[in-house]
């Protein structure tokens, strides 16, 4: 029976086979076994979920909010969780929580999305340049990085987004200027690991050019660490954007920002308590999540380090 062959013996066992029958079947036989050790993971599936209905919600919120997020009733302001037409209660303008959260949902993952994209790009550029040119360009730029790493993120992003105005976009900016220093420390450290491998002078008594190296030889061994590590920064990223969105330097009102939800509701937090205290537990939510999915990554993407 050939191995290569999933349907006489069952796509399972072509997947955990010992003997794969080709760098594809590897591969999927890589991710496969990546998946069953995460799925073990209850704590991770857990956390997994619960994304996964951050995603449900964000892309539905249009469907499945009860209310207009941006309608003032204030003949109805300030109504207690459980009320007839408020599960969550309404704000001080008489505004559906719950569908200001579901809406506030979609701006989370806005912002996730865009610094995962700008700021572990840019630390692993910064980080694999480094730790592979070495001499002058490694000090300039590992000097510039711990400029970054001296100061406190909150405050650094606080600093940026003062200078660049109020705005969701120049919040991104902001954060994103504060989180690469990190990523290029692991990309430099994994970098300086695999320069003087001997696959890389194989690759380059063959001809390729440094950017050859970094890109298509370098990379792809850095990106399991810096995936591990943007999932744990999550949390953080979604408290900066929080605290910023508090600050009112983040997305302006009457956008439902959960950070800017829990501002407005700070003044009833004495006697109508569930304004502030909704999109507070829907960030603690959504940060421990994150933190759970790293955790389960950290395992499959790094067994060793998941050990210890």
């Amino acid at each position: 029976m050939s191995v290569s062959d999933p349907p006489n013996q069952g796509l399972r066992a072509w997947l955990l086979t010992d003997a794969p029958s080709s760098r594809r079947h590897a591969r999927l036989a890589a991710w496969y076994q990546g998946w069953l050790s995460f799925r073990a993971n209850p704590m991770t599936m857990i956390g997994f979920a619960i994304l996964l209905f951050l995603v449900f919600i964000a892309a539905f919120a249009p469907w499945l909010a009860p209310h207009d997020p941006f309608a003032q009733d204030l003949a109805a302001r300030l109504q207690p969780p459980g009320s007839e037409n408020y599960i969550l209660g309404s704000d001080g303008l008489g505004r559906d929580i719950l569908s200001r959260l579901m809406y506030g949902s979609r701006i989370t993952l806005y912002i996730v999305t865009l610094v995962v994209i700008i700021a572990p790009v840019a630390g692993l550029l910064v980080g694999t340049v480094a730790g592979y040119a070495g001499g002058w360009a490694d000090v300039v730029l590992m000097r510039i990085t711990d400029i970054f790493l001296a100061f406190p993120r909150l405050v650094l992003a606080l600093a940026f987004v003062a200078a660049l105005g109020a705005g969701i976009e120049n919040a991104v900016l902001a954060i994103s200027l504060t989180a690469w220093p990190p990523y290029a420390r692991i990309a430099r450290a994994e970098t300086l690991t695999f320069r003087n491998s001997d696959f890389i002078h194989a690759v380059r008594l063959q001809g390729a050019g440094a950017l050859r190296i970094i890109t298509r030889h370098i990379w792809p061994l850095c990106v399991s660490s810096l995936v591990v590590r943007v999932t744990l920064d999550m949390a953080g990223i979604i408290l900066a954007a929080a605290g910023l969105g508090f600050l009112g330097l983040g997305a302006q009102p009457p956008t439902p920002e959960w950070g800017a939800m829990i501002s407005e509701g700070r003044r009833f937090i004495l006697d109508h308590w569930w304004v502030a205290t909704m999109p507070g537990l829907a960030i603690f939510t959504v940060s421990l999540a994150f933190n759970l999915l790293g955790d389960g990554l950290r395992d499959v993407l790094d067994p060793k380090e998941g050990s210890n």
